[in-house]
């Protein structure tokens, strides 16, 4: 007998389905607004393939690196190509296949150098400071719903150094009262793959009008008095001030805000607090205004500023935003006598 494999070994008939609930977990482990992103970028390649008579899937690694070298010609920046790069990759492991990108990437990593060259630059969103907070705030007027909606959004946004998907998420049952402030439970996030969550502690603050404990209180008032004591936290308000209306076929059934509502309501408070000539604020621009704004306090703890935000150990997107803080308050060259 030649075939020493144990008959009990040998590859059984389903060895290579997964059930429909198999693929509900799997869809789930991505968060919906990348899903909503590799889709847009999924439909981009396959039309190009379809273009240039290609096969999309599985695709050969000489078909994605000529497809970033395409998005290169048409002058994409390369955090595009490195995207659309990781979306033909999902779908690829999706489906079961392995995707060759070692000639994509070193395509990516080429342009890269020549978009350095040419002077392009990395965009990143600006920090919102604390003054350009309270001058967002003074824009929005707190005899309205949304007033006192986009207030709690920007502000507790901020004071969690959240991103702008976990706001999203929250849910009423999220906040804690204490006497010290409130407790936030997040419970996911994009750092945080196995949805272990972590607890956010928000202070009252010395202001009134960036107080994150008040303008929660105020928001979660509102809620109530609109008979809404469970769900969402934050809830889509229409043109007719309707809470948590939905359109036929559009936004979560539940009426809760999007990651992208929260860009737009920090982008609309920027532009009426005139501080958005170079439209450089995002919804990023919270989490990244909350970091620079507590590393530049006097007791700064970068452990806690870390943990607080849910950032990585040694996350390089932090170090980098606390670096603009490094250059002019820490800077090497300032004591050296030159």
């Amino acid at each position: 007998m030649t075939d020493l494999t144990p008959a009990h070994h040998l590859p059984a008939p389903r060895d290579a389905e997964l059930s429909d609930d198999a693929w509900a977990l799997i869809d789930e482990a991505t968060p919906a607004s990348t899903k909503r992103a590799y889709r847009q970028d999924w439909d981009r390649f396959t039309t190009w393939c379809t273009q240039q008579n290609r096969t999309p899937l599985p695709a050969t690694g000489q078909t994605v690196a000529e497809y970033a070298t395409a998005l290169a010609l048409a002058e994409k920046a390369p955090s595009t190509i490195g995207r659309a790069l990781a979306a033909i990759g999902k779908a690829h492991t999706t489906a079961g296949y392995t995707l060759d990108r070692r000639g994509a990437s070193q395509a990516l990593r080429g342009y890269r150098k020549r978009y350095a060259k040419a002077g392009g630059t990395v965009h990143k969103a600006a920090p919102v400071t604390l003054t350009a907070l309270r001058a967002m705030v003074a824009t929005l007027n707190p005899d309205k719903l949304v007033g006192v909606r986009d207030r709690a959004v920007i502000v507790v946004g901020f004071a969690m150094g959240a991103r702008r998907s976990e706001i999203a998420a929250l849910n009423l049952a999220d906040v804690e009262w204490l006497d010290e402030g409130a407790q936030i439970r997040v419970r996911m996030s994009k750092a945080d793959k196995d949805a272990r969550g972590r607890i956010v502690a928000l202070p009252y603050g010395s202001h009134l009008a960036t107080c994150p404990v008040r303008a929660l209180k105020a928001w979660t008032a509102a809620l109530a008095a609109n008979g809404r004591d469970t769900g969402p936290l934050f809830l889509r308000i229409d043109r007719h001030g309707r809470l948590g209306h939905v359109a036929t076929g559009k936004g979560d059934p539940d009426g809760r805000i999007t990651g992208e509502t929260v860009a737009a309501i920090v982008r609309r408070a920027a532009i009426a607090a005139g501080l958005d000539a170079a439209q450089a604020f995002t919804g990023h621009s919270l989490r990244r205004g909350f970091a620079t704004a507590a590393y530049a306090a006097p007791d700064a703890d970068l452990v806690r500023i870390a943990r607080h935000g849910g950032w990585k150990e040694g996350s390089a997107a932090l170090f980098g935003y606390l670096e603009e803080v490094d250059r002019w308050q820490r800077n090497p060259a300032a004591g050296i006598g030159l």
